[in-house]
């Protein structure tokens, strides 16, 4: 289980998601001297979100022996976490644009260092995939030559 480089791969992704969902993503710096933050805590599709793509690569982790639907699941998880990614990027500009709507304009901005683990959370679950199938590979062509 854990002897498969995939299987560290998607403890990995678990661990970036891990923070990604608690770490703040976007601060900005308004012009009464508040700052305001964006996390994944703070919106509750992008908690759910992030909270099916750590127990989907947990989940992985235990389906060592059937790799089919090992792999299906991570293909899945990577759809998710481009999903959570794309939402996470509009909850900011909507964060920005209601700021900004509010009467209070925003000094300075920025994207914190946990607003990049989605991309990789990707590369993880990515890497992962591809053990799976070369794992797949390698017990069809062990078969055959039975």
């Amino acid at each position: 289980m854990i002897q498969r480089i995939q299987s560290l791969y998607l403890l990995l992704a678990a661990g970036a998601g891990t923070a990604a969902l608690f770490y703040n993503m976007w601060k900005a710096k308004l012009s009464n001297g508040t700052e305001s933050y964006v996390n994944a805590s703070s919106n509750y599709l992008l908690f759910v979100l992030y909270t099916i793509i750590i127990l989907i690569a947990l989940i992985c982790i235990f389906l060592y022996k059937k790799r089919k639907v090992q792999f299906r699941f991570t293909i899945f998880n990577i759809l998710f976490t481009v999903a959570a990614l794309a939402y996470q990027y509009y909850i900011v500009q909507e964060t920005a644009n209601r700021l900004a709507g509010g009467g209070v304009s925003i000094t300075s901005a920025s994207y914190l260092p946990a607003a990049f683990l989605p991309i990789l959370i990707i590369i993880f679950l990515f890497l992962a995939a591809r053990g799976i199938y070369k794992d797949e590979k390698l017990i069809k062509s062990l078969d055959r030559l039975r």
